[in-house]
């Protein structure tokens, strides 16, 4: 598959040798480096049954068939695979055979897993005969896979529906390796297709470019273009479809989802925290339609390199924004962005070496376990100083657009990027802008702690002002009641008032008693429904101890699993008073069935911290 790694390009020319290329993933425990995915074939049946082991257990049965191709001059003998102790296989045939054999002799060929880490297992397969350089060949894996943290399986009242069960797949960060054995990194892509068996009255969906019908029960998918194998997603329930617009396909999951949008190509999983009524997280969306060319066009290597994924992201999701909404709105969204990551790093510690762009990720270390919001919004700003250095936004923008055709289809690591934006803008290398002092380019990516450069976000302070003093009467003793009524917040969008409550929560705890003024005075934002200001009124209640509306926060923790918005609610219960601890442990405890495996495991460390 040329577009694997350095190869072919149309027209003949010859792709750039990539630094990716040497990259090591320590998260995958595959010999992803010795042999290339030509593509990949799931054929699967699913079962709703009761959870656990056993007979008419849930589960998903069926083959992994992997087309692979040997790159190591001297042959190979063995092949590892990521896999997870939730994988039951059960046989391994291999298919080789001389270039125009129209059916190779498939083969049984002996397997064994070996301990990896405590989120997968290496599934070795056994080469009866050497496998020869450049030889292609086939494996056929048989498994079945049932409770784990790759498939997420959900009973009829955890749905939105409540009449049937659901089942979907999250693979990012390394959890698809617990759906099917694989490459389980994001260093190598490859086309796959699948055959879904489904119960009656079930629908799949995948994120494939191409689905078709084959029977009452059974879906075709197939991906033609090399995608890595965190987004190879799935999802089985009782689905209903509608036309909104222009296709761009959304699948708005259950509210347990832990995500606002998973970026699965040609069908974005998105969390119903979305549906506020009011157009007003149109963001996220965007976000998600931006990773089409960030992140799954062009993609990061390894996990530790996810700013490249996010920060350009972040920068493509503000661009169209602006040409959407406007600056104004823009600067403000980016502004509650940059409050969150000043409230990450305040909780977790500038120097925290977390709060670097390019993360280690240590053996072991799970990246799932290293997200935080410094890829995306310190991500942002080297990607806008990077911006600024070029100084006219129409040739950056151009730049963009080529930096996505030159690494299309492939993996990279930031010197690739930084050594094309050099060569793009061959003025700005003469100018040694990869050595400025304070700025250099080695600092932003190693040095832990807030960007170096900030854009600016004055042409939002026609939205952003009006706010902040709304907020600063807010902070006195003495409350002016006249100057506050003053204020008609009647007009205002969501991220004005999210940025107002921002505010008000730096400046908490405030004055005894002006919390319940505040919430009696807005009953549009104390008793709202749309997540981004149930989240903040749920931190105020806490940081002020306002506890005759404790129960709105666990109302709000029982209605959705939003990694973002829960885990920030459950610091704050701890961070509180013991009032607040009680009832983090008491909404854990009604809500942990719901939930994915992932943030039980985040909230569980929030209840328990380490040493305690």
């Amino acid at each position: 598959m040329e577009s694997c790694g350095p190869g072919s390009r149309g027209g003949g020319a010859v792709r750039r040798p990539l630094h990716s290329a040497q990259a090591v993933d320590v998260a995958s425990a595959s010999s992803f480096r010795a042999f290339e995915i030509l593509h990949l074939h799931l054929d699967l049946r699913a079962e709703f049954g009761p959870p656990g082991p056993g007979p008419g257990s849930r589960g998903l049965s069926g083959t992994v068939v992997l087309e692979l191709r040997c790159l190591l001059p001297e042959g190979a003998s063995e092949l590892r695979l990521d896999s997870h102790s939730c994988l039951e296989v059960t046989a391994a045939t291999l298919r080789r055979g001389q270039p125009g054999d129209q059916q190779p002799i498939a083969e049984p060929v002996p397997f064994h897993t070996q301990p990896f880490s405590h989120y997968g297992q290496a599934l070795c397969v056994a080469f009866p005969q050497p496998c020869r350089a450049a030889e292609r060949f086939q494996l056929e894996l048989t498994y079945r896979v049932g409770e784990g943290p790759g498939v997420c399986w959900l009973a009829p009242e955890q749905t939105a529906g409540k009449k049937r069960p659901f089942v979907y797949t999250q693979g990012q960060a390394v959890l698809n390796r617990a759906f099917f054995p694989c490459f389980d990194t994001p260093a190598v892509k490859c086309a796959y297709s699948a055959l879904v068996e489904v119960p009656d009255g079930f629908t799949a969906v995948m994120s494939a470019s191409t689905w078709e019908k084959r029977g009452p029960n059974k879906f075709f998918f197939q991906m033609d273009q090399p995608i890595p194998s965190y987004l190879i997603a799935l999802a089985i329930g009782d689905l209903a479809s509608a036309e909104v617009g222009p296709r761009y396909d959304l699948l708005f999951m259950p509210p347990s989802f832990p995500f606002g949008g998973m970026e699965n190509p040609c069908l974005t999983f998105v969390t119903p925290c979305l549906l506020a009524g009011d157009r007003s997280l149109a963001d996220v969306i965007i976000h998600e339609i931006s990773h089409s060319w960030f992140g799954n066009l062009v993609t990061n290597a390894n996990w530790g390199e996810f700013w490249l994924n996010e920060g350009f992201t972040m920068y493509a999701q503000r661009r169209i924004s602006t040409i959407l909404f406007g600056a104004a709105y823009t600067c403000l969204e980016a502004a509650t962005g940059r409050a969150l990551l000043r409230q990450h790093m305040d909780v977790s510690g500038e120097e925290n070496p977390l709060n670097k762009l390019r993360v280690k990720i240590e053996p072991g270390v799970d990246p799932d376990d290293t997200y935080n919001e410094t890829p995306y919004e310190k991500g942002y700003c080297f990607v806008s100083y990077l911006a600024h250095l070029v100084g006219d936004q129409d040739r950056f923008d151009k730049f963009l657009k080529a930096y996505v055709d030159e690494f299309k289809f492939q993996s990279i690591m930031a010197e690739d990027f930084l050594e094309f934006y050099l060569e793009y803008f061959p003025e700005l290398k003469e100018k040694g802008v990869d050595s400025i002092p304070g700025f250099e380019f080695d600092r932003w990516l190693n040095t832990p702690g807030w960007p170096p450069y900030l854009p600016d976000l004055s042409p939002g302070d026609s939205l952003m002002k009006p706010a902040e003093e709304l907020a600063e009467l807010w902070v006195t003793s003495e409350l002016d009641m006249q100057a506050i009524e003053a204020v008609s917040i009647s007009t205002w969008k969501t991220y004005q008032l999210v940025y107002f409550l921002d505010k008000i929560l730096q400046k908490s705890p405030l004055p005894p008693g002006n919390v319940k003024t505040l919430g009696e005075t807005y009953p549009k934002i104390s008793n709202a429904r749309n997540a981004e200001l149930r989240l903040r009124w749920g931190q105020i209640i806490l940081k002020n101890d306002h506890q005759e509306e404790f129960w709105k926060v666990k109302e709000f923790l029982q209605s959705q699993g939003k990694q973002k918005y829960t885990l920030p609610l459950y610091h704050a219960m701890m961070g509180g008073s013991e009032t607040a601890r009680t009832l983090a442990k008491d909404t854990f405890e009604a809500t942990a069935s719901q939930l994915h495996s992932n943030v039980v495991n985040y909230i569980k460390q929030i209840l328990t911290p380490k040493g305690s």
